[in-house]
């Protein structure tokens, strides 16, 4: 008899991070890498220059953070808007313009909606979130789920930019197990680069 398959919380930050992946891939139309390892960290921070975070809920619950240096946030805004046809000129030229906010904060809710197809897809289960919010800091503030979590787990990824700039995106949810009882087909691949056409 086939050994049933069990995932974990590392499988969610693996769609999260390809979510994270294929959002700003499409949207900047450049090529975003991440790290290959998986860090094990004791609590999430939002961390200096601008910091993002979403609770999420349902099948499972947990909290996103995504932290961008100065120069990792004004680059993917650069791009981004240069994509969709701003001109140079018109662009904003400080990291704590609300411009810049605005569309990290759209960038955002654009990858936990992508996260949230692929969980559905993959793991057969829905969450739903809040409204991302997005924060300038100029120092680490320690942020954590409200809510009574047996045993959170909490993870970080690392990112680079086209041009090697780094940002972080963390993950506190709920310890749990996905054990398939029976096979499951994934639905359809959802075309990413439709958002942005």
């Amino acid at each position: 008899m086939k050994k049933k398959e069990t995932r974990s919380t590392d499988e969610v930050l693996k769609i999260l991070t390809l979510s994270v992946k294929q959002v700003l891939d499409a949207a900047t139309r450049t090529e975003i890498t991440y790290s290959p390892v998986i860090q094990k960290i004791n609590k999430t921070c939002l961390q200096p220059d601008i910091g993002c975070f979403v609770l999420f809920d349902g099948g499972f619950s947990g909290l996103v953070i995504i932290n961008f240096s100065q120069a990792a946030a004004m680059e993917l805004y650069h791009d981004y808007m240069t994509s969709m046809g701003m001109p140079e000129e018109e662009l904003a030229t400080l990291f704590t313009s609300d411009d810049v906010s605005n569309v990290l904060g759209e960038l955002t809710n654009q990858i936990i909606g992508n996260f949230q197809v692929e969980v559905k897809r993959k793991l057969r289960t829905s969450i739903k979130q809040n409204q991302p919010k997005m924060i300038v800091v100029n120092k680490d503030i320690m942020i954590s789920i409200n809510t009574p979590i047996d045993k959170p787990q909490y993870r970080k990824v690392s990112f680079e930019t086209a041009n090697h700039r780094p940002f972080y995106v963390e993950i506190a949810m709920e310890k749990t197990e996905f054990i398939d009882l029976f096979p499951v087909e994934e639905d359809k691949v959802f075309d990413i680069d439709s958002m942005f056409t």
